[in-house]
């Protein structure tokens, strides 16, 4: 997956410690990729939008 045009944004629970943030591109059609942001170069994991929605929904419920 070509993922050059991504835009990263921070998670907002990731905190400014430098310690496990998580990046999230979700400017991408049909997709919302998910990267380590210390390792950008790594690899990403890439989710379609209504398995993200879920995921997220169910993170906030805890």
């Amino acid at each position: 997956m070509d993922l050059t045009s991504a835009t990263w944004r921070k998670a907002t629970r990731s905190g400014t410690s430098g310690g496990n943030c998580v990046e999230v591109a979700d400017n991408l059609p049909g997709v919302v990729a998910v990267r380590d942001s210390k390792d950008p170069s790594g690899p990403a994991l890439s989710f379609g939008p209504e398995a993200w929605r879920a995921f997220v929904s169910l993170t906030k419920q805890r």
